[in-house]
């Protein structure tokens, strides 16, 4: 599986989102500076997640995007989905009924697959959050945060 633009821009805003005082609302203008992505694509990326119910969006002079619930309940596995991504391993595969090898690889795959899931919704922007901090702290770097 590989992490498109995408699902690398959606985890990138929910990660700048949850930087916010009290995940109080930002604009998508100023998500999109500090993380450097293109504004209108972000735009329809937060739409989606909008409707997944991991954003909510506040109208108004002050308004913008905000988390919708804390860092802690929104997986990895929740943003990659809620913008389409997917998190099939392969292309769907029907093992040939004569073959014990192709059923073993088709057996292999689809635990591999499993775990994958499981461990992309266990994921927590949380986790990611300190993870991403950690590294900063390692690499000598000051709080600035831009993933």
């Amino acid at each position: 599986m590989k992490l498109t633009t995408r699902g690398h821009y959606s985890v990138k805003a929910l990660l700048d989102l949850s930087l916010q005082p009290r995940y109080e609302p930002t604009s998508v203008k100023a998500i999109a500076q500090r993380q450097d992505l293109p504004a209108p694509y972000l735009e329809k990326l937060l739409i989606e997640m909008r409707r997944a119910g991991l954003v909510s969006s506040v109208r108004g002079a002050q308004g913008g995007y905000q988390l919708a619930r804390p860092p802690a309940q929104i997986s990895l596995g929740q943003i990659l989905e809620a913008v389409g991504e997917s998190v099939e391993p392969l292309a769907r595969h029907a093992p040939d009924a004569e073959q014990a090898e192709d059923w073993v690889t088709f057996s292999l795959w689809h635990r591999l697959h499993q775990k994958l899931k499981e461990a992309l919704y266990s994921i927590s922007l949380e986790d990611l959050y300190y993870d991403a901090r950690s590294w900063q702290a390692a690499q000598g770097q000051t709080t600035s945060f831009v993933v």
